[in-house]
């Protein structure tokens, strides 16, 4: 059996440019990880998996192929890319096979704005009025939590955490709950509480979640789009607005 390629070499690399890779399990054949990178990035993980003992589901992943003999099959998907359009692909795929079928732990670039919806959602994304946000808020982007019909408690419950998020979080006076750039609904804050009161899992990971109330004072802005506070390439999914 030959020896698996772990790396490329410096003529190829030249030639490479961006590219965006795929890890796949080479028993179901199934693609578990959607990257991008350059020169030997590709092959990063399973180094990684072997020389750190730092535990996550796609290391470990590569950890059980390699525990049974068998290696990791690489795919580069698209290379001879610029690093923008690297980006773009990689987001694409990912929305494409879904984030619950991989190891990847968030959606690609500017996802929240762009990436996969259904028409419906694309005609009330860009119908939506914008918003001009006057108060101290927090933008929370529930993309993946929210769905049509859910309950005042259910979407209440996916808002208010838990989020990681640092001490700027005590300027904020309201939240605003974001799917797919429009508003939801809006809280008033009326405390935070460290999420480990609740769930001692999340212990030192400085997770947060807020107590508040429906802001009846401030229903002018569900319906409105969030557009003009978007930021090329955010993964966070918690946006500060005038705090």
């Amino acid at each position: 059996m030959s020896k698996p390629i772990d790396v490329f070499p410096y003529s190829v690399i030249e030639k490479l440019g961006y590219y965006v890779y795929l890890l796949i399990d080479p028993e179901t054949e199934k693609v578990f990880y959607v990257g991008k990178g350059t020169g030997n990035r590709v092959f990063a993980h399973a180094n990684d998996a072997l020389e750190s003992p730092t535990p996550g589901e796609k290391l470990d992943r590569i950890r059980d192929i390699l525990s049974k003999g068998k290696a990791v099959d690489y795919i580069i998907h698209r290379h001879g890319l610029t690093e923008k359009e690297a980006f773009e692909v990689e987001a694409a795929l990912i929305d494409y096979i879904g984030l619950d079928a991989l190891t990847n732990q968030v959606h690609g670039f500017n996802s929240d704005d762009r990436g996969r919806m259904r028409v419906a959602d694309i005609i009330e994304k860009y119908a939506a009025p914008e918003v001009d946000i006057q108060e101290s808020v927090i933008l929370v982007t529930i993309n993946r939590l929210y769905r049509k019909g859910m309950s005042a408690e259910e979407l209440y419950g996916v808002t208010r955490g838990d989020w990681v998020i640092g001490t700027r979080r005590e300027k904020a006076q309201y939240a605003f709950a974001v799917s797919n750039g429009i508003i939801r609904q809006v809280y008033k804050i009326e405390r935070w509480y460290p999420s480990e009161n609740l769930n001692p899992a999340l212990k030192n990971n400085n997770r947060w979640r807020f107590d508040g109330r429906v802001a009846t004072e401030l229903q002018h802005y569900v319906g409105g789009s969030t557009v003009r506070y978007s930021t090329i390439g955010a993964q966070n999914p918690v946006k500060y607005i005038n705090c």
